[in-house]
Protein backbone atom coordinates (compact mmCIF):
# COMPACT_ATOMS: atom_id res chain seq x y z
CA UNK A 1 0.00 0.00 0.00
CA UNK A 2 1.36 3.43 -1.01
CA UNK A 3 0.27 6.71 0.56
CA UNK A 4 0.73 9.84 -1.53
CA UNK A 5 0.60 13.48 -0.47
CA UNK A 6 -0.40 16.01 -3.14
CA UNK A 7 0.16 19.73 -2.70
CA UNK A 8 -1.68 21.55 -5.48
CA UNK A 9 -3.50 24.88 -5.10
CA UNK A 10 -5.52 24.70 -8.31
CA UNK A 11 -8.75 22.83 -7.49
CA UNK A 12 -9.38 21.28 -10.90
CA UNK A 13 -5.78 20.10 -11.30
CA UNK A 14 -5.80 18.71 -7.77
CA UNK A 15 -9.01 16.77 -8.37
CA UNK A 16 -7.81 15.43 -11.71
CA UNK A 17 -4.51 14.24 -10.28
CA UNK A 18 -6.18 12.71 -7.20
CA UNK A 19 -8.74 10.85 -9.30
CA UNK A 20 -6.06 9.70 -11.74
CA UNK A 21 -3.94 8.23 -8.94
CA UNK A 22 -6.85 6.55 -7.18
CA UNK A 23 -8.04 4.91 -10.39
CA UNK A 24 -4.62 3.46 -11.14
CA UNK A 25 -4.37 1.08 -8.22
CA UNK A 26 -6.35 -0.08 -5.20
CA UNK A 27 -3.03 -0.01 -3.32
CA UNK A 28 -2.84 3.79 -3.47
CA UNK A 29 -4.20 6.20 -0.84
CA UNK A 30 -4.16 9.91 -1.65
CA UNK A 31 -4.15 12.90 0.73
CA UNK A 32 -4.54 16.21 -1.11
CA UNK A 33 -3.78 19.68 0.21
CA UNK A 34 -4.64 23.00 -1.40
CA UNK A 35 -2.24 25.09 0.68
CA UNK A 36 0.88 24.92 2.82
CA UNK A 37 -1.01 24.96 6.12
CA UNK A 38 -3.01 21.85 5.23
CA UNK A 39 0.05 20.12 3.81
CA UNK A 40 1.99 20.78 7.01
CA UNK A 41 -0.83 19.34 9.11
CA UNK A 42 -0.76 16.16 7.00
CA UNK A 43 3.02 15.99 7.27
CA UNK A 44 2.82 16.27 11.06
CA UNK A 45 0.07 13.64 11.37
CA UNK A 46 0.61 10.05 12.43
CA UNK A 47 0.47 8.64 8.89
CA UNK A 48 3.57 8.02 6.77
CA UNK A 49 3.93 8.96 3.11
CA UNK A 50 5.66 7.02 0.34
CA UNK A 51 5.54 9.72 -2.34
CA UNK A 52 5.15 13.50 -2.49
CA UNK A 53 3.73 15.37 -5.51
CA UNK A 54 4.32 19.08 -4.98
CA UNK A 55 3.28 22.02 -7.12
CA UNK A 56 6.12 24.53 -7.02
CA UNK A 57 4.03 27.66 -7.53
CA UNK A 58 1.10 27.93 -5.08
CA UNK A 59 0.34 31.54 -5.91
CA UNK A 60 -0.53 31.98 -9.61
CA UNK A 61 -0.53 35.77 -9.23
CA UNK A 62 3.13 35.65 -8.19
CA UNK A 63 5.27 34.08 -10.90
CA UNK A 64 8.28 34.14 -8.54
CA UNK A 65 6.51 32.09 -5.87
CA UNK A 66 8.37 28.91 -4.85
CA UNK A 67 6.26 27.76 -1.90
CA UNK A 68 6.33 24.16 -3.11
CA UNK A 69 10.13 24.14 -3.06
CA UNK A 70 10.14 25.54 0.47
CA UNK A 71 7.78 22.78 1.58
CA UNK A 72 10.03 20.23 -0.13
CA UNK A 73 12.92 21.51 1.99
CA UNK A 74 10.80 20.99 5.12
CA UNK A 75 10.11 17.42 4.03
CA UNK A 76 13.78 16.70 3.42
CA UNK A 77 14.65 18.07 6.86
CA UNK A 78 12.66 15.20 8.41
CA UNK A 79 14.94 12.18 8.75
CA UNK A 80 12.15 9.75 7.84
CA UNK A 81 11.75 11.45 4.45
CA UNK A 82 15.37 12.12 3.52
CA UNK A 83 15.16 9.75 0.54
CA UNK A 84 11.40 9.40 -0.01
CA UNK A 85 10.48 9.96 -3.70
CA UNK A 86 9.63 13.61 -4.19
CA UNK A 87 8.17 14.86 -7.48
CA UNK A 88 7.89 18.53 -8.37
CA UNK A 89 4.97 19.71 -10.50
CA UNK A 90 5.18 22.94 -12.44
CA UNK A 91 4.89 24.70 -15.74
CA UNK A 92 8.05 26.71 -15.00
CA UNK A 93 10.78 24.63 -16.58
CA UNK A 94 13.50 27.01 -15.42
CA UNK A 95 13.24 25.71 -11.84
CA UNK A 96 14.00 22.12 -12.83
CA UNK A 97 17.78 22.19 -12.23
CA UNK A 98 17.33 23.87 -8.85
CA UNK A 99 14.87 21.24 -7.66
CA UNK A 100 16.97 18.29 -8.78
CA UNK A 101 20.21 19.50 -7.25
CA UNK A 102 19.06 20.86 -3.91
CA UNK A 103 16.19 18.52 -3.09
CA UNK A 104 17.27 15.26 -4.70
CA UNK A 105 14.10 15.38 -6.75
CA UNK A 106 12.96 11.93 -7.88
CA UNK A 107 11.22 13.18 -10.99
CA UNK A 108 9.87 16.32 -12.61
CA UNK A 109 6.36 16.67 -14.09
CA UNK A 110 5.23 19.54 -16.28
CA UNK A 111 1.52 20.36 -16.48
CA UNK A 112 -0.88 19.29 -17.92
CA UNK A 113 -0.72 15.79 -16.44
CA UNK A 114 -0.17 12.87 -18.77
CA UNK A 115 -1.78 9.67 -17.52
CA UNK A 116 0.96 7.39 -18.88
CA UNK A 117 3.62 9.41 -17.05
CA UNK A 118 1.70 9.31 -13.77
CA UNK A 119 1.06 5.56 -14.16
CA UNK A 120 4.76 4.87 -14.71
CA UNK A 121 5.59 6.89 -11.60
CA UNK A 122 3.07 5.02 -9.42
CA UNK A 123 4.27 1.65 -10.73
CA UNK A 124 7.86 2.49 -9.81
CA UNK A 125 6.92 3.60 -6.31
CA UNK A 126 4.79 0.50 -5.66
CA UNK A 127 7.60 -1.72 -6.94
CA UNK A 128 10.14 -0.18 -4.57
CA UNK A 129 7.75 -0.37 -1.63
CA UNK A 130 7.20 -4.07 -2.26
CA UNK A 131 10.95 -4.62 -2.63
CA UNK A 132 11.62 -2.88 0.69
CA UNK A 133 9.04 -5.08 2.39
CA UNK A 134 10.92 -8.21 1.37
CA UNK A 135 13.12 -9.56 4.19
CA UNK A 136 16.79 -8.72 3.88
CA UNK A 137 19.99 -8.75 5.90
CA UNK A 138 22.92 -6.37 6.23
CA UNK A 139 26.45 -7.78 6.20
CA UNK A 140 29.72 -5.89 6.47
CA UNK A 141 32.70 -6.55 4.24
CA UNK A 142 35.85 -4.42 4.01
CA UNK A 143 34.12 -1.61 5.87
CA UNK A 144 31.13 -1.51 3.53
CA UNK A 145 27.58 -2.52 4.48
CA UNK A 146 25.80 -4.69 1.92
CA UNK A 147 22.04 -5.22 1.90
CA UNK A 148 21.10 -8.68 0.62
CA UNK A 149 17.57 -9.82 -0.12
CA UNK A 150 16.83 -13.08 1.70
CA UNK A 151 15.01 -14.31 -1.38
CA UNK A 152 18.32 -14.15 -3.29
CA UNK A 153 20.17 -16.34 -0.77
CA UNK A 154 20.20 -20.07 -1.67
CA UNK A 155 22.44 -21.33 1.14
CA UNK A 156 25.36 -20.27 3.33
CA UNK A 157 28.45 -22.19 4.31
CA UNK A 158 31.18 -21.72 6.87
CA UNK A 159 34.63 -20.95 5.52
CA UNK A 160 37.94 -20.14 7.18
CA UNK A 161 37.31 -17.13 9.43
CA UNK A 162 33.92 -16.29 7.97
CA UNK A 163 30.98 -17.45 5.88
CA UNK A 164 30.24 -17.66 2.17
CA UNK A 165 26.75 -16.51 1.16
CA UNK A 166 25.74 -18.41 -1.96
CA UNK A 167 23.10 -16.49 -3.90
CA UNK A 168 21.21 -17.11 -7.13
CA UNK A 169 23.67 -15.16 -9.27
CA UNK A 170 26.80 -14.74 -7.18
CA UNK A 171 28.66 -15.66 -4.02
CA UNK A 172 29.99 -13.35 -1.32
CA UNK A 173 32.59 -14.24 1.27
CA UNK A 174 32.05 -12.32 4.49
CA UNK A 175 34.94 -12.42 6.98
CA UNK A 176 34.56 -12.46 10.77
CA UNK A 177 30.95 -13.66 10.61
CA UNK A 178 30.02 -17.07 12.01
CA UNK A 179 27.17 -19.37 11.02
CA UNK A 180 25.58 -18.74 14.41
CA UNK A 181 25.78 -14.96 13.97
CA UNK A 182 24.36 -15.25 10.47
CA UNK A 183 21.44 -17.34 11.69
CA UNK A 184 20.52 -14.55 14.11
CA UNK A 185 20.16 -12.20 11.14
CA UNK A 186 18.13 -14.55 8.92
CA UNK A 187 14.33 -15.01 9.20
CA UNK A 188 13.68 -18.22 11.13
CA UNK A 189 10.67 -19.10 8.99
CA UNK A 190 12.80 -19.11 5.81
CA UNK A 191 16.14 -20.60 6.83
CA UNK A 192 17.27 -23.66 8.76
CA UNK A 193 20.59 -25.18 9.77
CA UNK A 194 21.20 -28.69 8.41
CA UNK A 195 24.87 -29.02 9.40
CA UNK A 196 27.27 -27.16 11.65
CA UNK A 197 28.71 -25.65 8.46
CA UNK A 198 25.54 -25.08 6.39
CA UNK A 199 22.37 -22.98 6.49
CA UNK A 200 19.76 -23.42 3.75
CA UNK A 201 16.88 -21.37 2.37
CA UNK A 202 13.95 -23.80 2.49
CA UNK A 203 12.39 -22.21 -0.61
CA UNK A 204 15.54 -23.04 -2.61
CA UNK A 205 15.56 -26.78 -1.82
CA UNK A 206 15.04 -29.10 -4.80
CA UNK A 207 14.91 -32.28 -2.73
CA UNK A 208 15.89 -33.83 0.59
CA UNK A 209 17.70 -37.20 0.59
CA UNK A 210 17.50 -38.42 4.17
CA UNK A 211 18.95 -41.83 3.27
CA UNK A 212 22.20 -40.38 1.97
CA UNK A 213 21.86 -37.36 4.26
CA UNK A 214 22.19 -34.64 1.61
CA UNK A 215 20.17 -31.71 0.28
CA UNK A 216 20.10 -30.50 -3.32
CA UNK A 217 19.39 -26.79 -3.86
CA UNK A 218 18.37 -24.76 -6.90
CA UNK A 219 21.19 -23.45 -9.11
CA UNK A 220 24.00 -25.48 -7.53
CA UNK A 221 25.28 -28.94 -8.48
CA UNK A 222 27.05 -29.50 -5.17
CA UNK A 223 24.98 -31.34 -2.57
CA UNK A 224 24.81 -30.05 1.01
CA UNK A 225 25.42 -32.46 3.85
CA UNK A 226 22.89 -33.11 6.60
CA UNK A 227 24.68 -33.45 9.92
CA UNK A 228 23.77 -36.31 12.22
CA UNK A 229 22.62 -33.97 14.99
CA UNK A 230 20.44 -32.04 12.53
CA UNK A 231 18.77 -35.01 10.85
CA UNK A 232 15.71 -35.00 13.11
CA UNK A 233 15.15 -31.30 12.48
CA UNK A 234 15.45 -31.74 8.71
CA UNK A 235 13.03 -34.67 8.86
CA UNK A 236 10.55 -32.45 10.69
CA UNK A 237 10.89 -29.81 7.99
CA UNK A 238 10.27 -32.32 5.19
CA UNK A 239 7.02 -33.33 6.90
CA UNK A 240 5.73 -29.75 6.67
CA UNK A 241 5.86 -28.80 10.33
CA UNK A 242 8.59 -26.18 9.90
CA UNK A 243 7.60 -22.86 11.43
Amino acid sequence: MARILILEDEEQSREVLTRMLQNMSSEVTVDAAADLATARLLLDSTVSFDLFLLDINLCPQDTEDKSGLLFAEEIRAIRQYEFTPLVMITSIAGLEIDAYRKLHCYQYIVKPYVQEEIQELVDKVLFHIQAEQQPSIIVKKEGINYKISCDEIVYCKAISRGVCICMKKEQMEVPYLSIRQLLEKLPKNLFFQCHRMFVVNKNAVRYYDLVNQVIQVEGYDTTIDIGVTYKAEVRRITHGSFS
